[in-house]
């Protein structure tokens, strides 16, 4: 038989097409795998090999569940509202509808290339109108329950894609798509309260099997943080009359009380306009027109206002500053300043020649006016010298603080609630209505969907509004509650939107009465692997559990936890002409490799497999035309060992006891380095037991061949199913998962090294179960 690689997946490839395998069955059809990867947004780009590490990888846990007797759910969809499609379609000057449509098409015919064992019955759209009318449904759910609220907020803008950014989109202070410095711009916004939820996020973390790196990273996100909140008075020369207005700040550290030197007010404080004196009002003022702009920076900026504070406990007076450090929407909008003992307050006391106090000692000895951010014995603390700083100091000023009545425990959280809108034409129209009479009605669910209408202009504004505030003939409507003269609300949802429930979709993609079925997701959740790269590992996660957490409180799914156990792959990178470096494949660093081209080279098998073998999963790895030739020569020899004439023996002749060991320890070497997620080396198992099996010149009976093939077609579906076929008269989907026999299994020999001071001297052969002491005889005799 020849090994004609393009003939024989394209033979398997159509046959899949009109004959599926690896359906999911109805729900309670025995027991469950639901397999999930990050659905795509359809880019213009197309693929290239770093998407298949994450989709090849999930296929072969879908397959070997498959083939154990699991009933399988392992969907794709695609996620294709928002700013990456908008974007892609005003560089190609065309509507976003229609970029979308071919850019599926595209990913659709690449995907199938790679014969994953995909339910493409189970295909969902986010913008087809039949899927956003039930993310507006969700987001009606949590208006009703009031976890959606509108306000007019200072909101992270980006003037290069006009739109506001909740937090978690900007990095470092800037645009995490495109890079732009963010500004600041009061606009309104819906916003959803998931900070109520901030707690159940962190404890949640316990219930789920994912990588410890991304559970920090949500942990650190939410940012919980136990402390006191301390209460300040504007000194009385600040705030003339009668009344002494006060203000809080929050301190994870209140054994540094006695070290507070400045106090700084965020540009938005609702006390900064009634404290701020005369003298410095105008260069307060345009300091803040300044910060509106600049949004909120690391940069020491900020100006004195003339007003002081009094220190709680000693009465000393506080100058108080303003800078965009300082953001209202973390903590209380004030910060105690401790510059002895904190990086930034210290950078910023000598950007302004402020007083630097220590109040810890430092054990190594002198400070020299430097900052000092570690334990120690309390100093310059009044009644409180000599207490260890972050131990007894912490309680005992804590309780102090709190007996004078200027203190309060108290726990914080970074997380905040999540802006919501969009100011953009290509995301899902959120179903609220404004009446002048009535106020904010919600849209009547049998109103659902409020379609996105079709449109030639969608350029984002820039003005604060979506383009949609222009369409007059969808904008201008009736009130549901007066039947009054009414507006739409313009503003549209982020991409996140789509994606923090589309896996409760997938089990019955079909519904019209309902976004999914309870009974159903009994069966199928929580989803039980999850693939899907690191870059996700805070807005995806984090606002699809979310979203979860709510509808289980709405009694409308039985989990609060969406995805029982984590898998991020790792990138693949490449040599970039351009840059020099290996880095992140990208089309704009020109070091893309396009699946298309690979596979009409070497073919879908041998790219599945070089995309396995590459390297630990989890890890990084970088791409080399020259490990695909290997797979390819890997595939071309075990073609050639299996259908060589004489290699099949009879049914009525027996293995040599030889070979079925070797077989058996190969199966098992497989079995449970996939079982730890090392693909790569259960490739190299393989490759082992062939080297070996042909060095011997083995001779395999049918039923041996037949458990190869099924393992191998995890990993090569295509050339597995060909030989499975003309060697064993079977189809895939009449074969299961071989187990192996673990008295064959067995190493009947182990290799010990034998060192003296570090240096090996010699090895023995043992048997594997040998105790210690036995070893160490045989070892003194050597």
């Amino acid at each position: 038989m020849e090994y004609n690689m393009r003939q024989i997946e394209e033979k398997w490839q159509d046959r899949w097409e009109h004959q599926p395998i690896g359906l999911a069955q109805p729900a309670g059809s025995g027991k469950k795998f639901y397999c999930l990867d990050m659905f795509p947004y359809p880019s213009g780009s197309g693929l290239h090999v770093g998407h298949w590490r994450g989709y090849v990888l999930s296929d072969v846990y879908a397959r070997r569940k498959w083939l154990e007797g699991y009933n399988v759910l392992h969907p794709m969809g695609w996620d294709a509202f928002g700013l990456p499609a908008e974007n892609d379609a005003l560089k190609r000057g065309i509507h976003p509808r229609e970029s979308t449509q071919r850019n599926i098409h595209v990913f659709k015919r690449q995907l199938k290339q790679i014969s994953a064992l995909y339910d493409w019955s189970k295909e969902i759209n986010t913008t087809d109108p039949s899927y956003y009318k039930w993310t507006q449904w969700i987001f009606l759910k949590m208006y009703h329950a009031g976890l959606a609220y509108e306000e007019h907020t200072p909101i992270n803008w980006c003037p290069s894609c006009l739109t506001g950014l909740a937090n978690e989109e900007v990095e470092n202070g800037a645009c995490e798509r495109c890079g732009t410095k963010v500004e600041q711009k009061r606009i309104r916004q819906w916003i959803l309260r998931i900070s109520n939820y901030a707690d159940r996020l962190l404890s949640g973390l316990e219930k789920v099997e994912w990588p410890e790196k991304v559970k920090t990273m949500q942990r650190n996100w939410i940012g919980k943080s136990q402390g006191v909140e301390v209460t300040f008075k504007i000194a009385p020369e600040s705030a003339p009359g009668s009344h002494q207005p006060t203000f809080t700040t929050f301190t994870t550290r209140p054994e540094t009380i006695y070290g507070v030197t400045f106090v700084v007010f965020a540009p938005d404080h609702p006390l900064l306009d009634s404290v701020v004196s005369q003298e410095y009002a105008s260069t307060v003022e345009q300091y803040r027109e300044t910060a509106d702009q600049q949004g909120s920076s690391q940069e020491k900026s900020g100006v004195f206002t003339g007003a002081y504070a009094v220190h709680p406990l000693t009465n000393e007076r506080l100058p108080i500053y303003v800078s965009n450090f300082v953001v209202s929407e973390y903590g209380t909008g004030a910060v105690m300043a401790v510059p002895g003992h904190d990086e930034r307050d210290h950078a910023f006391a000598r950007t302004f020649d402020l007083p630097i106090r220590h109040v810890i000692q430092n054990p190594e000895g002198d400070y020299l006016d430097e900052v000092y951010t570690g334990d120690g014995v309390l100093i310059n603390s009044s009644i409180f010298d000599g207490l260890q700083a972050c131990s007894e100091g912490v309680r005992k000023i804590t309780q102090h603080l709190v007996d004078k009545g200027v203190g309060e425990q108290k726990t914080q959280y970074r997380l905040r609630d999540w802006v919501f809108s969009r100011q953009r034409y290509w995301g899902e129209p959120i179903p609220i209505i404004h009446c002048s009479e009535c106020g904010v009605v919600p849209v009547p669910e049998d109103q659902l969907p409020v379609e996105l209408p079709a449109v030639e202009r969608y350029e984002p504004t820039g003005t604060g509004e979506s383009p949609l505030a222009a369409i007059t003939d969808w904008v201008n409507t009736e009130c549901p509650s007066c039947n009054g003269p009414a507006k739409r609300e313009t503003n549209t949802m982020p991409q996140w939107a789509g994606s923090c429930w589309y896996f409760l979709r997938y089990p019955n993609p079909d519904l019209t009465d309902k976004p999914f079925d309870y009974e159903e997701l009994k069966y199928w959740l929580p989803v039980d692997l999850y693939v899907g790269g690191i870059e996700h590992a805070i807005l995806h996660l984090l606002y699809a559990r979310f979203y979860i957490k709510v509808l289980y409180d709405l009694g409308f799914i039985p989990y609060d936890e969406p995805f029982r156990q984590l898998y991020n792959q790792g990138m693949i990178t490449k040599y970039s002409e351009k840059t020099g470096m290996v880095e992140k494949m990208s089309k704009s660093k020109g070091n893309v490799v396009a699946p298309d081209d690979m596979i009409k080279t070497y073919g879908s098998d041998a790219l599945r497999l070089y995309i396995l073998f590459i390297g630990p999963p989890e890890m990084d790895s970088e791409w080399k035309d020259s490990g695909l030739e290997g797979m390819r020569r890997f595939l071309q020899r075990l073609w050639n060992f299996i259908t060589a004439s004489h290699r099949i023996i009879g049914d009525d002749q027996e293995e040599e006891l030889a070979t079925k060991k070797r077989w058996h320890r190969c199966l098992k070497d497989v079995v449970d380095r996939l079982d730890m997620f090392k693909p790569n080396t259960a490739i190299s198992a393989l490759m082992e037991w062939l080297n070996d099996a042909n060095s011997n010149d083995m001779q395999l009976h049918r039923d041996t061949v037949e458990s190869l093939l099924v393992v191998l077609s995890t990993m090569a579906p295509h050339m597995a199913s060909e030989l499975l076929e003309h060697i064993c008269n079977k189809q895939i989907e009449d074969c299961v998962w071989p187990s192996y026999d673990p008295a064959l299994a067995r190493q009947e020999t182990a290799t010990v090294a034998i060192q003296i001071n570090g240096k090996k001297r010699s090895a023995i052969q043992v048997a594997p179960d040998i105790q210690q002491e036995q070893v160490e005889d045989l070892a003194r005799k050597e």
